[in-house]
């Protein structure tokens, strides 16, 4: 066989073809196509409406806006499924160190004897948008309980929208206290052992909480750490060369040019630009040495892919047990998005995240 030495490699994505969209790329799954193509989702998504500097009322108004559209699409998405039986659902509440409302969402599957693996579930929205008690996130949450597990989503304080404006930390800090009020009631609520998990900001959270719990001596809660497609770089303005995703998927549903004004949002200033628990990525082999075992699940066409890829060498260098993924052909948060279009790449995202969480038991 001979082999044609004047071929050459043309780099994935906009690397290769800066015209190149989520439509067009061919590395793009046909079924995720078919359900974005009637939104509008599939050409070059919007450049930025202002840059970081545009004051905080008008950044929040961003958020706000940018709130309502994805609510919008979650809730499209989620209205063709059909719904889940077999599980229960309770809402609870505690009061926070500062007087307000936390609010838990308590999942089970019925005629279930014994305990179960709890998954503490923390919602996405690049920690300023967003709800648990969302459609995307309700139905994630069920169908993790009719697998076999008890699900508990937090509703903390966003950085903006209806749920803010409250920057960092308040976020986290709801999701700590949340977490480990949690941990005091595990028998009563039917859990054996705390697996966090969470998608894009929500993972952000989950990774943070894995550190700050390492940092206030009480990381021997939490069993396991799932993310999907993590949001955690802080610094968009001028992406670094290691983490090519940026420019190769820019666009795709996600433009990179928006992360800063949600950064901005979240963290005022960027006072925290450099604190793991604000930003995971960066994080030092000492802030993550010691940690339980992770999952960081990445989408081959999202802008973020190479942020969790570096996340997870990351642990790997520091000694974490951690496993690494990349599903083919979805855009970011793919794995929990297309329920009826892509039944398969959704169900194996519930078989993962339950058959970790079993997998941790201490």
């Amino acid at each position: 066989m001979s082999i044609d030495s004047t071929t050459t490699h043309v780099p994935a994505g906009r690397l290769g073809d800066a015209a190149l969209s989520l439509g067009t790329d061919p590395r793009a799954d046909p079924r995720m196509i078919a359900v974005m193509e009637p939104f509008g989702l599939l050409a070059h998504a919007e450049a930025a409406p202002m840059d970081r500097r545009a004051g905080r009322e008008q950044l929040l108004g961003f958020a706000a806006a940018a709130e309502e559209g994805f609510e919008g699409l979650f809730g499209a998405l989620a209205a063709a499924w059909a719904p889940i039986t077999g599980v229960s659902r309770e809402t609870r509440s505690i009061i926070g160190d500062g007087g307000h409302e936390i609010t838990f969402y308590v999942h089970r599957p019925e005629r279930v004897e014994g305990q179960l693996p709890l998954i503490y579930h923390v919602h996405g929205g690049g920690m300023v948008m967003l709800a648990g008690g969302g459609p995307l996130y309700a139905r994630w949450r069920d169908e993790l309980a009719a697998a076999g597990a008890v699900v508990v989503g937090v509703e903390y304080r966003n950085g903006g929208g209806v749920l803010g404006p409250h920057p960092f930390p308040a976020g986290l800090d709801d999701c700590a206290a949340g977490l480990r009020w949690v941990h005091d009631h595990l028998d009563e609520l039917g859990g054996t052992h705390i697996t966090l998990t969470g998608d894009s900001g929500g993972a952000n959270l989950v990774l943070a909480l894995a550190i700050k719990a390492k940092r206030e001596g009480w990381v021997e809660q939490i069993a396991g750490v799932h993310a999907h497609c993590p949001y955690i770089l802080g610094t968009w303005d001028d992406p670094p060369a290691d983490l090519p995703s940026l420019r190769e998927n820019n666009a795709y549903w996600l433009n990179v040019a928006l992360f800063p004004l949600l950064a901005e949002v979240y963290d005022p200033g960027a006072g925290n630009a450099n604190e793991p628990t604000c930003w995971p990525l960066r994080a030092m082999v000492d802030d993550v040495h010691g940690l339980p075992p992770h999952v960081i699940s990445c989408a081959e066409l999202d802008p973020l892919r190479d942020e969790g890829i570096a996340y997870h060498r990351l642990l790997l260098q520091a000694g974490v047990p951690s496993v690494g993924s990349i599903v083919l052909g979805i855009c970011h948060v793919g794995q929990i998005m297309f329920r009826e279009a892509m039944p398969d790449v959704y169900d194996t995202a519930v078989r993962e995240v339950l058959g970790f969480a079993r997998s941790v038991n201490p």
